[in-house]
């Protein structure tokens, strides 16, 4: 398959080299003609401009650093609005806009040119070793014929719905991972400002039950399901807890901005007359903010985790 790869960062470089390595016959395109060097040692072309790239392709890739430079990839004079051929499939790898993905790909979709956005997780290690993440957004019709394209980036492929869906599940897991990283920093520095070993506190934290499972997979028998009977810990018992922690942070100085805000809902939970039902119901009071109702089934949790 003739296969048009733009951006030679620290993403693309590995993919586009991945690609290279399953067969397909490669163009390659950047700002800095010097990023190609080992993508044409390995047998890629070197492409002068997109249109050149473009005009040929059967795929084309981008990863690029965002909305703006997709943007312009798009529609510049010369870009791949102009140079792809009707039939032609677009994949963005870029993490980018939901919203912009899906009027570009309207666009696009006026000249037979189908973009799906496929943004992939897993840092530069993994577009080096095919060890990617790949969330798909865009025609499942679409995914299904071109899956072995992607097959070649990366060893998890998740198809998560129509155009837009990719980057927003892609945007959930970042935000989840940069939160999630912030607020372990503010519980360790509590820790070691009480005087803990930061090596033993690391020890204690994983042995406990949240360090001995996987963050996600936990929250599929009661938030998922918004199953919440039998309590297996009561929101009383955690309001205390975090009564307690936050008292120990006030004696000691420690700032504790995320801590505050889940004592907070928690505070609510009991307000609401919640305190002896489990310690994951104030998970619902964002759902009531966010006016989302999320309930699977037993099975269908049980056929995510199987999928794992």
């Amino acid at each position: 398959m003739k296969v048009g790869y733009i951006g030679l960062g620290a993403m693309g470089a590995g993919m586009a080299l991945n690609l290279r390595k399953a067969g397909h016959d490669v163009a390659v395109h950047d700002l800095r003609r010097e990023s190609a060097e080992p993508h044409v040692a390995a047998g890629a072309t070197w492409a002068d401009s997109i249109e050149q790239l473009a005009s040929s392709a059967d795929v084309v890739f981008t990863s690029l650093p965002g909305p703006k430079e997709m943007q312009a990839v798009a529609f510049g004079k010369g870009g791949l609005f102009e140079a792809m051929r009707p039939g032609a499939v677009w994949f963005d790898v870029t993490t980018n806009s939901p919203t912009v993905v899906r009027e570009v790909a309207a666009r696009f979709a006026e000249r037979d040119i189908t973009l799906l956005d496929t943004p992939v997780s897993g840092g530069p290690s993994g577009a080096r070793s095919g060890k990617l993440a790949i969330y798909i957004g865009g025609p499942h019709a679409v995914y299904e014929r071109y899956k072995g394209v992607l097959e070649a980036i990366g060893d998890e492929l998740v198809y998560v719905g129509e155009v837009g869906a990719g980057n927003s599940a892609k945007l959930v897991h970042n935000l989840a991972s940069n939160s999630i990283r912030l607020l372990i920093a503010e519980v360790f520095t509590l820790g070691v400002k009480a005087g803990v070993d930061p090596a033993e506190l690391w020890h204690a934290i994983r042995v406990g039950a949240i360090g001995r499972s996987r963050t996600f997979d936990r929250i599929g028998d009661q938030y998922l399901q918004a199953k919440y009977d039998p309590p297996s810990f009561t929101v009383r018992l955690a309001h205390k807890d975090l009564t307690l922690g936050l008292d120990l942070a006030r004696e000691l100085g420690v700032p504790m901005k995320f801590t505050q805000a889940a004592f907070e809902d928690f505070s609510e939970a009991i307000a609401r007359g919640w305190a002896d039902g489990d310690a994951r119901l104030p998970m619902q009071l964002q759902n009531e903010r966010a006016g989302v109702d999320i309930k699977l089934t037993a099975d269908e949790v049980k056929r995510i985790l199987e999928r794992a």
